[in-house]
């Protein structure tokens, strides 16, 4: 067991077996520190989900992981890490692949992560053959609709929905049961997600090895785009549509003007030309896509159901954005990009004929198993939107009783301790109230810090994280280029707009280039307006790049420290292709 020093009251012992600990890909998830409630109940299940993925996929035994303790995942002040070395592990094990793998398609760059160094227990040849007959498996598929499991989690998470009982009508402990229901299930719906995951690194990487091999990697990005079925991207054209709407008629226009705070309100009291369509179209955007939002994996977070001006504020930027700016337009380029890409490559390697039937097949199974992997995310989400809902009911009954200042304070109870929340006596609001307030002090003053990016063993204390608001001493001058790596190919210019949150998008204007620490599903619908995206950290198969690549939106990732060296406001050139952002002027 490793280091057991413990900052929140989420904190968690860290593997000893496995010490090297990564932000990169788990900050899309949780972007903020963890609450109570979800480290003892969705992530606690999340890593016995991983577990069962990876004896799925052959790669580990169970018993390489002690029970209850936590390996795949970790928790440090507050804030979720990822098990770099369990990863790197399954990279060497399975064949044709390598820890480099692993760290290039789901960490990008990461400054001063060691190189893997072989352990104990690592090589195991009964295992390597395992995930290569599961490999084989896999590269059958050429359509996530192919997918039954996936396909049949997707209709399932969809109905609950729709069939979503009165929560105001269940007392508090039926509210709190329906919550352990449903979360009991996200144990199985995450180990798909992880399994699926993984599966998307088979064809990736036979395409990169091949592609690398033919001294043509700049194919590598185009053949991983422009699939045209990623349920995370599904939002972003749905925010388009009404975005148009909005910009087509008169008197939208004029109550967005007037703001998003209190616009629902003023449209259901209009009589106006097209409001009624505008909320015809928002009701169902809402009730399809209403589980997204900033943190998603969060149940304490908002979600567009709860917060509806989280949307309106996407569609508010959206509908300034000129028609060229249509992803749909672009999902369309980038579905010919596609298809040129592969023609282009399969030519080069046409006098290998064995060497072109690989790339044929891994080019056709790309095609079922990156879409997949959002299609799995989607349908935890969905999941865990509908756990998110009784809860908000029971908090809103707290605040009335005393015991909660708001509604989402819910959060900070721990599952064992909830039991005691539901049956405790009127006269006991202000010791709830105490422990509530306190866990969130702390919960927000470790919000406000960047916390540590890799570390091997134990990380340092948050006392000594610097502030997220802080600057670097580096900052770009005109002339200056920050190096990171291709995320959608494209070049373009634009103003530079670092935006910190997703939840606050109007400092944004159509053209400008977005720069963001870490993005989440939650930040697609303003990469539509904007002319480019450069983010901090990501990696090819980060979640957010994926659905950048869908929409056509030129990027970079692994820009490190994009968001302290790059001025706002200053003139930027971006290239997708080469990964290089150049400060052009003030």
């Amino acid at each position: 067991m490793g280091n057991t020093n413990r900052y929140y009251v989420t904190d968690t012992d860290l593997s000893g077996r496995f010490p090297i600990y990564t932000r990169a890909n788990v900050g899309e998830v949780f972007p903020d520190p963890v609450t109570p409630l979800t480290s003892g109940t969705g992530l606690w299940r999340a890593e016995r989900g991983w577990r069962t993925a990876w004896e799925r996929m052959g790669a580990f035994e169970i018993g390489e992981f002690p029970a209850g303790e936590f390996c795949q995942l970790g928790v440090v002040g507050g804030y979720c890490y990822l098990n770099a070395s369990v990863i790197r592990l399954f990279g060497e094990r399975a064949p044709g692949l390598s820890w480099q793998d692993m760290d290039a398609q789901f960490f990008g760059a990461q400054p001063g992560i060691p190189a893997y160094v072989e352990a104990d227990g690592d090589v195991r040849p009964d295992l390597t053959l395992r995930i290569g007959e599961t490999f084989a498996s896999i590269l059958a598929f050429s359509s996530v609709d192919q997918l039954a499991d996936i396909n049949e989690h997707k209709a399932q998470t969809i109905a609950l929905r729709g069939d979503r009982p009165d929560l105001a009508a269940m007392s508090d402990a039926e509210l709190w049961a329906r919550y352990l229901e449903l979360i009991g299930w996200h144990e199985s719906l995450f180990s798909q997600h992880i399994y699926t995951t993984y599966m998307a690194t088979v064809p990736v990487g036979m395409i990169s090895a091949i592609a690398t091999a033919v001294s043509r990697p700049d194919l590598v990005m185009p053949l991983i785009a422009g699939f045209g079925d990623v349920d995370s991207a599904e939002p972003s054209h749905a925010l388009w549509a009404m975005g148009r709407l909005v910009a087509n008629t008169p008197a939208l226009t004029s109550e967005f003007d007037s703001g998003v705070p209190g616009l629902l309100d003023r449209l259901r009291g209009s009589s106006a030309a097209g409001t009624a369509q505008f909320l015809a179209m928002f009701d169902e955007f809402v009730r399809t896509f209403g589980s997204r939002g900033p943190n998603e994996w969060e149940t304490r977070s908002p979600s567009w159901e709860t917060r509806p001006e989280l949307a309106l504020s996407a569609i508010e930027r959206m509908r300034l954005a000129p028609s060229s700016a249509d992803p749909a337009g672009h999902s369309v380029e980038r579905a010919r990009e596609r298809v040129a890409a592969a023609e282009e490559l399969l030519a080069v390697v046409a006098g290998d004929a064995a060497v072109h039937g690989q790339l044929s097949v891994a080019i056709a199974a790309s095609q079922a198993w990156i879409p997949a992997r959002e299609r799995t995310k989607t349908n935890n989400i969905r999941l865990i939107h509908e756990c998110r809902m009784p809860m908000r009911e029971l908090g809103r009954r707290m605040v009335e009783r005393g015991f909660f200042d708001e509604v989402e304070d819910f959060g900070f109870v721990q599952a064992d301790e909830m039991d005691g929340l539901i049956g405790a006596p009127n006269g006991d609001a202000g010791k709830w109230l105490g422990l509530v307030r306190e866990r969130r002090a702390r919960y927000e003053e470790l919000s406000a810090k960047t916390p540590q990016f890799v570390f091997v063993g134990s990380a340092t204390s948050p006392d000594t994280w610097e502030a997220r608001s802080a600057t670097s001493a580096g900052r770009l001058s005109v002339g200056d280029v920050l190096q990171g790596m291709p995320g959608c190919p494209g070049l373009t210019r634009g103003r530079a707009r670092v935006i910190l949150d997703s939840n606050d998008p109007t400092a944004l204007e159509p053209g400008d280039i977005l720069v963001a620490p870490i993005t989440d599903p939650s930040w697609t619908p303003l990469f539509v307006p904007a002319a480019g995206v450069v983010v901090d950290v990501g990696a090819p198969l980060s979640h957010a790049i994926i659905v950048s690549r869908e929409l056509g939106i030129p990027c970079v990732i692994s820009a490190t420290e994009a968001t302290r060296r790059i001025p706002d406001g200053a003139l930027l050139e971006v290239n997708g292709s080469t990964g290089m952002v150049t400060v052009l002027g003030e």
